[in-house]
């Protein structure tokens, strides 16, 4: 894959999900703005609580692919990706954090 579709692929899905996400969670959000009924509603039966936990740990492992690495490596703005993949979530958290990525390991490369 090239380097172009890569980050269009990632711009798509990123964009696909906040459409998705903001259709169908936010009007019943509007009609009933409680925040922590909509996250609880999450787990409601055994297959949703299985999805909701996966999401939540995968926010958490992104959370320390962000840290170790802007600590290591000096990739900066990483948390603004996971501002994200709390709301509107961890497929564009995680899709900005490799776009952001991408970009400042070329820069490194380019100085090199």
């Amino acid at each position: 894959m090239s380097e172009s579709v890569f980050k269009a692929t990632l711009v798509v899905a990123a964009l696909f999900f906040t459409g998705f996400f903001a259709s169908i969670v936010l009007p019943p959000l509007i009609e009933n703005p409680d925040v922590w009924g909509a996250f609880a509603a999450g787990f409601v039966n055994p297959y949703s609580s299985g999805y909701s936990m996966d999401v939540l740990v995968c926010w958490a492992i992104l959370a320390a692919w962000v840290v170790y690495e802007a600590k290591i490596y000096s990739v900066r703005k990483g948390w603004v990706c996971l501002l994200l993949g709390i709301v509107p979530g961890v497929a564009v958290g995680f899709a900005l954090y490799l776009l952001i990525r991408e970009r400042q390991i070329k820069e490194v490369k380019s100085d090199s």
